[in-house]
């Protein structure tokens, strides 16, 4: 990992975010009082997205905004935000300028009462320097990390928050607690695949979603609380039951944590649900259950495409070689560093996106979370970035099918 402080951008580029991110917190909806904080918000992909099947319209549903990022994608739209990062495949750290951890720190920026936050791993100079200003002004901050990747790594700038007097729990186990989430002011949480990390930001590619809708907060907020204050992590922690569906402005959303509640039953269902696309991209599939629940659609004429993460997808352990032999169009990632997208597309509609791999240890003892939300818009910036990985990605020439 590198650790070599990135160029600050320039003063009209942060001028024009910071107004950004104003306007987003004036349009957002249901604030808590006590002075919400400030969602970012971000620029849609500029690949053209698939044409999108409409689901049931909502009277005066917002449009998409259109909204710059520096190094990265992403849209705006009512209660949510999401970003892409967009690796270049640089290995010159003076060019990791302008990523999305620039526009979370623009959110940390205009906190004005609490931060807590869940993350595997934190070494990005942008979002170090954005929790140590916030702890200087008085801000409570709290902290959740895992203790190998988080505390224990050599690049961690855990130890720069630890010296302001922010509170850092760790769990302590040989599982991870793998999740990235962040709850601002009690009133927006981030969450997705990417790691608060150098790498994450201008190296890997990844996924972030802002939510300022209070359902998911208390959702992300009770989770928090399992571990910080309960040390409540893996197996242990205290599952949702029911798990937590809700209906925003018209569209449904639900929201799962691993290991204790039933996220592989969720992705199964929403898989079954297809009626005529599944798109995927995944860090490590290695779940059998899943890799049949496609291969039954596939079977039934649902149309398939998926991208593995080059690494690892050669192993006896990985799902590429089974969907591949069953005929099915699937490809190994082109970017020479990570893809580590965890992410379903279906039917152009429904997206399942968060933390969570798809695979044995995310089910089983991970520390995760997965959020499964209908909305064609959304899907629209997801099929974006899907159609910029497939075009680089390449199908396997080395997979014998016996």
């Amino acid at each position: 990992m590198l650790t070599t402080q990135p160029k600050q951008s320039n003063f009209l580029y942060r001028l024009m975010i910071a107004a950004l991110l104003i306007a987003g917190a004036m349009s957002a909806c249901e604030p808590v009082p006590g002075g919400p904080s400030a969602p970012a918000t971000v620029r849609p992909a500029t690949a053209v997205p698939a044409t999108t099947r409409p689901g049931t319209p909502v009277a005066n549903a917002p449009a998409v905004t259109n909204i710059p990022v520096g190094q990265g994608f992403g849209a705006s739209k009512g209660f949510w935000q999401v970003y892409f990062t967009a690796p270049t495949g640089s290995r010159n750290a003076s060019t990791y300028v302008g990523g999305i951890d620039e526009i979370l720190g623009q959110a940390i920026g205009g906190a004005q009462r609490t931060v807590d936050f869940a993350a595997f791993e934190f070494n990005s100079p942008a979002l170090t320097q954005a929790v140590v200003a916030a702890a200087q002004r008085g801000v409570t901050i709290r902290m959740v990390t895992d203790d190998e990747h988080g505390l224990e790594d050599s690049d961690s700038t855990i130890n720069q928050l630890t010296a302001m007097g922010v509170q850092v729990v760790d769990d302590s186990r040989s599982a991870l607690m793998h999740d990235k989430f962040m709850i601002i002011d009690g009133t927006t949480v981030w969450t997705g695949s990417w790691n608060y990390s150098i790498n994450d930001t201008y190296r890997n590619n990844n996924h972030a979603i802002s939510l300022r809708i209070q359902r998911a907060v208390q959702a992300y907020q009770a989770e928090f609380d399992e571990m910080f204050i309960r040390g409540e992590f893996g197996g242990r922690s205290t599952p949702n039951d029911p798990p937590i569906t809700f209906t925003q402005d018209g569209i449904p959303v639900q929201i799962y944590f691993a290991p204790e509640e039933g996220a592989v039953p969720a992705i199964i269902d929403t898989i079954r649900g297809a009626n005529s696309s599944i798109r995927f991209m995944a860090f490590s599939f290695t779940l059998d259950e899943v890799a049949q629940a496609i291969q039954q659609e596939a079977a039934s004429g649902v149309q398939v495409q998926g991208i593995f993460e080059t690494t690892g997808s050669n192993t006896e352990f990985s799902e590429l070689r089974p969907l591949f032999c069953a005929g099915l169009q699937v490809r190994r990632d082109g970017n020479p560093f990570v893809l580590h997208h965890k992410v379903f597309i279906i039917d152009d509609e429904r997206v399942v996106l968060g933390s969570f791999n798809f695979s044995a240890s995310a089910r089983d003892s991970n520390d995760e979370n997965l959020l499964i939300i209908r909305d064609p818009a959304l899907a629209a910036q997801f099929i974006a970035e899907f159609n910029r990985r497939w075009a680089e990605a390449r199908t396997p020439t080395d997979i014998t099918c016996s």
